[in-house]
């Protein structure tokens, strides 16, 4: 078979395999092995390749901050940092019309300055915001719609091992990417609230409100968090700022978690096993990702459809802003069935070449910050987005007497609202770009 064919042919086994229950990685590792094997007609030069393809990607010193990252969120989890920070966001806002939803997406926010997983916010967050919702009145679809959605800013406020991974295949500073994510993250994180605002006034019966707090009880509630906002201060800003690289920065909050959860008597010597077990058990997962992934990429390449498929969207005649939408259109409807760290690793290597190549009136390096943090939110979307989001099952399955048609039905105004951040973000790229000034 031709190998453009082949290449081509792939995509729906892929897809096919996935929907059978294949792992993603042992997915793309088998079709990336067959497939360079029908290539180049023999099995020496596929020894060759399974030879030296594990060490070439996991020699890669950067890929480091993934366990250390995945270390942190597990530290994060463990020391009841998710509950304080959120006790201490519904001090200030529970009194209010859809105050405690609000503060469940603030606390979303401030958790995932320490956790880098959107599913990992999603569950932390959902086992203890969720029943402070229901007591708090409100509906089922308004309370899993907002932790479904608040469970995405897990990722998109930074650290985020998703773009870590993208700044490694694009070539791009780590730093400048987390730095590029903020405004966006804090963009969704409000945009969120203002859906919550939105929908209590035009459903008044879906929310009810709780006592306001004292002064005194929400100082209190807020230094109970100083620590949370410190190890994300010295750690992004410390990366930013050059002081220590992201590796170094990773490694330097994860050994601050861990004490905080330490100190905060929530680190046994169980506590930290398991901890320990979890994280190396979500890095060999990704890994396996990261190793499919580059077995499926030199498959491509191999076929050359990367290259051929650049010159035919050459040959169209499509605008810079035509081709973009149509790459971020194939991310939302294809985050609906694949996670977004393999959508990124099989899709940056076609995509990245054909969007470096366009003008959109930026550097370089600014249309590479740019276009991944626009990938970063669609993917993301994809969580939310019935009827297979992610973060949907895992808040559906901690309150199982909520319908699904309900949470699918209170996550649409949240979808409504990424919508609505893609366009302003792709319309204004000085928005993202802008802090990357100072």
């Amino acid at each position: 078979m031709d190998p453009l064919a082949l290449a081509a042919w792939s995509f729906p086994v892929l897809l096919i395999l996935i929907f059978l229950r294949v792992p993603i990685g042992l997915s793309m590792l088998l079709l990336g092995l067959v497939g360079s094997w029908l290539v180049y007609g023999s099995v020496p030069p596929v020894l060759n390749q399974m030879k030296n393809l594990a060490y070439t990607q996991f020699s890669n010193h950067s890929l480091s901050i993934v366990p250390l990252f995945l270390l942190m969120g597990q530290f994060a989890s463990l020391g009841g940092m998710s509950r304080d920070l959120f006790k201490a966001a519904e001090a200030f806002l529970g009194h209010r019309r859809g105050g405690v939803g609000m503060a469940a997406i603030g606390a979303c926010a401030g958790f995932g300055s320490i956790c880098g997983s959107s599913l990992a916010t999603a569950a932390t967050m959902g086992q203890v915001a969720l029943p402070e919702l229901r007591r708090a009145g409100y509906s089922g679809a308004l309370s899993t719609g907002a932790l479904a959605a608040g469970g995405t800013l897990g990722i998109l406020i930074p650290p985020s091992i998703v773009l870590v991974i993208y700044a490694i295949l694009a070539e791009q500073n780590i730093a400048k990417m987390f730095a590029a994510a903020m405004i966006p993250g804090v963009l969704a994180a409000l945009g969120y609230m203002a859906v919550i605002a939105i929908y209590v006034r035009a459903a008044p019966g879906s929310a009810g409100r709780i006592p306001a707090v004292p002064w005194p009880g929400r100082l209190r509630a807020l230094y109970a968090v100083w620590p949370v906002i410190a190890i994300f201060v010295v750690v992004i800003g410390g990366i930013y700022s050059g002081m220590f690289t992201p590796t170094e920065g990773a490694a330097v909050g994860a050994v601050a978690t861990g004490l905080l959860a330490w100190r905060n008597g929530s680190l046994s010597a169980k506590g930290i096993l398991g901890a320990f077990e979890a994280t190396a058990a979500a890095t060999g997962m990704v890994f396996m990702i990261v190793l499919g992934a580059a077995a499926y990429n030199n498959f491509l390449a191999l076929s050359q459809l990367p290259q051929e498929l650049a010159l035919w969207v050459g040959t169209l005649g499509l605008g810079p802003y035509s081709i973009l939408w149509a790459i971020l259109i194939f991310y939302l409807v294809a985050g609906c069935v694949m996670d977004s760290l393999s959508m990124i690793l099989l899709t940056i290597p076609i995509f990245f070449p054909m969007i470096s190549g366009l003008d959109f009136g930026l550097s370089a390096e600014h249309t590479a910050i740019w276009f991944g943090i626009l990938v970063l939110i669609v993917v993301e979307v994809g969580l939310i987005t019935p009827p297979v989001g992610m973060n949907l099952f895992v808040i559906q399955s901690m309150a199982p007497d909520i319908s699904i048609r309900d949470t699918y039905r209170g996550v649409w105004p949240f979808v409504f609202s990424d919508f609505l951040r893609i366009c302003v973000l792709v319309a204004f790229p000085a928005i993202t770009l802008f802090i990357l000034r100072f």
